[in-house]
């Protein structure tokens, strides 16, 4: 394969295809179509300075070449990241498999009930381990989950205080961004010892690790009772493998459990990405941020899970939402339920034996050998002191190929897990020098703090054992699903496209997928410079000076970005610029970060053509001149326009001493035609995750690194295990976030080349335009900028016929499932309305599919408004129509079942069935149930 040809497979039209739709639009070429959509004063017109394109056989040699350049140690080192055996179905049939990679967020739970039946087993298994009552369906990692459940605390907390007290003996990475978290919000950090020291006489909440970086395991039922006796909430990050042995959390009266699920089969990937999971007490659920997989009904009573209360609650409550969080790790998430889900119970309270069994016999061994360990109980992790010597020993081990954990001059960490040996265990002795030991081993764990409660009782924990039966187990739930290996995902808003198998190939290689976040520089060349390359391809992409790939979501980019700003200004002696304009059309999310960033909203009208009014810009301005700090804008629009008053709007702002954020979730119409950072953007987050092909996943994992001009690179974000200098606080756990997926956008950057990415764009902003050239007749577009042109992405508006028929943006949403496709994003950002946005990677038949089948519901509409199907019993009320529903013994609908089953132009062959009809989502909220429902629920 040529270098050229990568492009050709991503983008789907040919230039046949191309040509014929340029015709429906109206343009003899796609530059004459960009030239004339995006306006002049930001149009580029240079050519990218990347590397010229390579095929897919030399991409990955390259990275094959950057692999080699790490090197895969044993890894000890511990603190919430270990070595973990991924079992070989879950794999193949999860991590490796797009029928799960290329699923979108579950807003559409017809056709997501297998990934939500996943994300309800991942819930199950956290409140099972914690012994508390609901848990979320995912956090982003464990010190981020930590740091939300902080300010979840000072929500809940009747404490005025604004102290948070830590233990001493927390993750230096937690502690490191919970801090951080913590000063904009005006919360006092109190790092306490509490072997030692008492606590502060108010505090509104305490955050305990268990067990802790030290490995210590200790009994925390008196400092849980003293906290509450206080008015503090307690959250424990806990260890869920040490809970299998362990008492829970949630026995001795904790309110929240924070962690990671890391070690349940997902490999460390040089610090991610990994399923955070956050769980809470009885009483908190509604307070609980993240998404939540809850049990309702479907239209014929049978049970169906959806998202739960919070779902998208950023674009409800705003600067009000209790989180910035609109993301989780679905993909890492299903993978960890499924660990535990093909274990089982007494699977994994054997690896935890193993796991601490070496722990124990490791100390027994340096003991023998006249080694200091210290005396306390621990589950997988020893401390050894070793007086002046600390730096020689892990030095020793190292030439052993085993990594340890340098304590401090005089002490040393190793941490086993369940791939520890015999052989590991040598090679650590014989770097303390001393023999090993041969004896029986008693173990490590007190009594007292022994698990005595079941857990995983459900019998989906105990039933799929067999490799047989775990391969059918996924199979069957895949099945319920849609993703992109079914069909187009017309999702405007979020951009579905190619996920290519070569972008995706190196992420299972060991030199990639099992170093450790804390490794030694030396053995993570490789990983470095790829990282380095992609940090530069993507400054130059976008016009920035420099670019951080530690945030792990692009909610957390936009924080990142944020804290930047807030820095500089207070660098520069103006701190009390604390003001964010944002306009109303925005991302949610956008609101929600300002606020964890410290600043105060300011919401700008839009004018009747969706785009920013820039007199009443100027207005807001004018009010709040001296505290601006910044201004958060979409380009393109969160309407899918190109807006002309972009550049004017940036110079606005900058003249009254404020930076401009842009929000690039919609870069995918702006690459190689228009930088940010050169038509006055100031910072932007990128979505790896929709521009880059990192695939969505079911709804994560995503990255969302930060790009910034010159004068804001001091302030991006801090390593969060090393020296962070004033103003640079970490954003996540790892100094590279989710390092584990960037070979991804590497891979895509490296074979598109600057012609393939320019070209991507073009045809994606054409088939925008081509689709909305078709529907236009059919349903209104609702903006437009230059020419009548839309960018990547075009709203249609229901509101008329829904006025007219009482057909709704949701009877067109199910209705599309029938004709086998996703739904487009509804009622955003305009309620009543449905956003498409096809991208580059959809072929003109597929588009004409999805035309067809809009153009047919229309017709379908227009039947329910003429009186021939009446308004609450049609194709559109009923659907999605099950195999279920139309081969039952009775049919008292108006309409033959073939029009329900098999619509025009549907593939009786290849017909997609939902597993379940519409789905009650008021009941599920009235009613919530968050774990495995009993097997009964499902019977007939």
């Amino acid at each position: 394969m040529t270098a050229e040809q990568f492009a050709d497979r991503h983008i789907g039209p040919g230039p046949g295809d191309e040509r014929r739709m340029l015709e429906t639009v109206g343009y003899s070429s796609i530059d004459e179509l960009m030239d004339a959509a995006i306006p002049e004063v930001i149009r580029w017109h240079g050519t990218l300075d990347l590397p010229a394109p390579a095929g897919e056989r030399e991409a990955l040699a390259e990275l094959r070449a950057l692999a080699a350049r790490n090197t895969v140690a044993v890894s000890m080192i511990g603190l919430g990241y270990h070595g973990t055996h991924t079992p070989a179905v879950i794999r193949r049939n999860v991590l490796e498999n797009p029928a799960w990679y290329t699923a979108y967020t579950p807003y559409q739970p017809e056709i997501s009930q297998g990934r939500l039946e996943a994300l309800l087993n991942f819930q199950t298994m956290v409140t099972d381990l914690t012994g508390l009552a609901t848990a979320n369906a995912s956090m982003l990692d464990e010190a981020t989950a930590a740091a939300e459940a902080m300010t979840l605390a000072r929500r809940a907390s009747k404490s005025k205080s604004p102290v948070y007290v830590v233990d001493a003996d927390t993750l230096p990475q937690t502690l490191a961004v919970i801090t951080g978290r913590a000063e904009p919000l005006g919360i006092e950090v109190r790092v306490v010892d509490v072997d030692h020291d008492e606590l502060p006489g108010e505090f509104f909440g305490l955050h305990l690790q268990y067990p802790g970086a030290s490995g210590a395991v200790r009994d925390h039922a008196a400092l849980v009772g003293a906290a509450h006796g206080a008015g503090a909430l307690v959250t424990v990050a806990a260890d869920l493998l040490a809970l299998t042995l362990l008492r829970p959390p949630g026995e001795i009266g904790v309110d929240i459990a924070a962690g990671t699920t890391q070690r349940f089969g997902v490999p460390m990937g040089f610090g991610g990405p990994h399923a955070g999971y956050l769980a809470v007490r009885s009483g908190l659920e509604r307070m609980l941020p993240g998404r939540l997989v809850g049990v309702s009904k479907d239209a014929a009573g049978n049970p169906a899970y959806r998202l739960a209360l919070q779902t998208r609650e950023q674009h409800i409550r705003r600067e009000k939402a209790t989180s910035n969080i609109c993301t989780a790790q679905v993909l890492l998430a299903v993978m960890a339920g499924m660990y535990a889900v093909y274990h089982g119970p007494d699977g994994l309270r054997e690896i935890a034996r193993r796991t601490h069994g070496a722990a124990a016999r490791l100390a027994a061994g340096l003991r023998a050998g006249g080694v200091e360990v210290a005396d306390v109980a621990f589950f997988d992790t020893v401390t050894a002191r070793v007086p002046g010597r600390a730096a020689e020993v892990v030095a020793a081990a190292a030439a052993r190929n085993v990594n340890l954990r340098l304590v401090d001059a005089d002490r040393v960490g190793v941490s086993c897990d369940e791939t520890t040996t015999a052989a590991h265990l040598a090679a650590v002795w014989a770097a303390f020098g001393v023999d090993g030991f041969d004896g029986e081993v008693d173990e490590a764990l007190p009594a007292g703090l022994a698990r005595t409660s079941d857990f995983l009782t459900h019998p989906v924990f105990r039933t799929h054992h067999s490799e047989t039966a775990m391969l059918r187990y996924l199979r069957r739930l895949a099945d319920f699903d849609y993703a992109l290996d079914r069909g187009m995902i017309p999702l405007g808003s979020c951009t579905m496209k190619l996920n290519a198998t070569t972008e995706m190939e190196a992420i299972t290689w060991p030199e990639f997928a099992h170093l450790h976040p804390f490794a030694p520089a030396e053995q993570t060349a490789g990983y470095r410079d790829l990282i380095a390359q992609l940090e530069d391809w993507l400054a130059e992409v976008t016009g920035y000076d420099a670019v951080s790939v530690q945030p792990n979501a692009g909610s957390q980019g936009e924080l990142a970005g944020l804290l930047a700003i807030r820095a500089y200004h207070r660098s520069r002696g103006q701190g009390h610029r604390d003001v964010c304009l944002i306009p109303s059309s925005a991302h949610g999310t956008n609101a929600a970060s300002a606020v964890m960033a410290g600043m105060r909203v300011v919401v700008v009208g839009c004018d009747a053509d969706g785009n920013v009014d820039l007199v009443d810009l100027d207005a807001k301005i004018d009010k709040h001149r001296d505290a601006l700090a910044a201004i958060m804008v979409t380009y393109p629009s969160t309407h899918g326009v190109y807006e002309t008053g972009i550049a004017q709007l940036c110079a606005k702002v900058h003249d009254a001493g404020g930076q401009v954020y842009v929000d690039g979730a919609n870069l995918n119409a702006l690459v190689g035609f228009a930088k940010p950072g050169r038509f006055g953007a100031d910072v932007s987050h990128l979505n790896l995750h929709k521009t880059f092909c990192i695939p969505h996943g079911g709804g994560g994992p995503g990255v969302g690194p930060v790009a910034v001009r010159a004068h804001l690179a001091p302030f991006l974000p801090g390593d969060p295990v090393g020296e962070r200098a004033e103003g640079r606080p970490a954003i996540s756990a790892a100094r590279y976030g989710s390092a584990g997926i960037l070979p991804i956008p590497w891979a895509y950057l490296r074979m598109m080349g600057a012609e393939g990415l320019t070209r991507a764009t073009g045809v994606a902003v054409l088939a925008a335009n081509y689709v909305a050239a078709r529907l236009r007749n059919h349903f209104p577009v609702l903006y437009a900028g230059n020419k009548g042109l839309v960018a990547h992405e075009c709203i249609l508006d229901l509101r008329p016929l829904t006025k007219a028929t009482g057909v709704s943006v949701d009877d067109v949403a199910k209705r599309l499932i029938d004709y086998g496709f996703h739904a487009p994003t509804m009622s955003f950002p305009v309620a009543g309305t449905l956003m498409v946005e096809p991208t580059e990677s959809e072929d003109l038949a597929e588009l004409d599919r999805f035309c067809d089948a809009m153009i047919a519901i229309r017709a379908e509409i227009d039947n329910v408004g003429s009186g021939r199907w009446p308004a609450g019993d049609n194709p559109l009320a009923n659907a999605p129509h099950t195999a279920a529903m139309v081969s039952g013994d009775e049919w008292p609908h108006p309409y033959p079942r073939s029009v329900g089953a098999y619509p025009g132009g549907v593939d009786r062959a290849g017909k997609y069935w939902p597993p379940v009809r519409r789905v009650d989502g008021a009941y599920g909220d009235r009613n919530l149930v968050c774990s495995c429902p009993a097997p009964e629920a499902f019977e007939d």
